[in-house]
């Protein structure tokens, strides 16, 4: 049987301080949180490879749970401080989630797919600090906000701007955004009702169709 707590340190090891994620609250977060519990019945001993895995929503709805690296790396970006209030997009059975709760963030995780949603709240237990709310991914939960931060789980093609606008006034979202082929993890930030943008890394995940960009039209 996997030993999942030197899964978990190998990850942090050879995974993340090797991709640049050197903030020791996340490395910390990343150690502690296990992730094996948040991954589909049967793939617990894939929870640690580097690579993005797939989670199956009903319906043909399938959410991303973007590879350990990848996502330590985006969360990194957010530059958390404890209390901050934090909207995870797209939170599948909930990981990202709960590493934002260890973080010490007061997090709203909006998942689409009701059968996702009903796994997250049964993964994130009795977790306090944590709000599981069903709702189309690109309205976000604008009666919680506004937010200090948000995570978008998956790569978006469209600017997401309902989202952008629940920031606060110097809030960072993050996401991988653009086309399959070109997209990079990418930090907005809010300055008054304009919205900067940085590119921070090229990034693969495959795309949430609530932000889908619109099929060019052909003749």
């Amino acid at each position: 049987m996997l030993d999942y707590a030197q899964a978990r340190r190998l990850m942090v090891d050879c995974q993340l301080r090797t991709f640049d994620v050197n903030s020791v609250t996340v490395l910390d977060a990343f150690e502690d949180v296990p992730r094996e519990r948040f991954v589909p019945p049967g793939r617990e001993d894939f929870a640690y490879i580097d690579q993005t895995l797939s989670l199956d929503g009903g319906g043909g709805d399938v959410r991303p749970m973007p590879a350990p690296m990848m996502l330590a790396r985006m969360i990194q970006a957010l530059d958390l401080e404890a209390g901050a209030k934090v909207l995870d997009v797209g939170t599948g059975y909930g990981y990202a989630a709960a590493i934002l709760r260890h973080l010490g963030a007061d997090v709203v995780a909006v998942e689409s797919s009701a059968t996702l949603a009903a796994g997250a709240r049964e993964r994130l237990g009795d977790r306090t600090g944590i709000a599981v709310v069903e709702a189309p991914l690109e309205a976000g939960a604008p009666e919680a906000g506004p937010y200090d931060a948000i995570l978008v789980n998956g790569r978006v093609e469209v600017r997401p701007q309902a989202l952008l606008e629940q920031l606060k006034e110097g809030g960072r979202l993050v996401c991988v955004f653009g086309p399959p082929r070109a997209a990079k993890a990418t930090l907005f930030v809010r300055t008054g009702d304009a919205f900067g943008a940085r590119p921070l890394f090229d990034a693969s995940l495959p795309g949430l169709g609530a932000f889908a960009a619109a099929n060019a039209f052909a003749f």
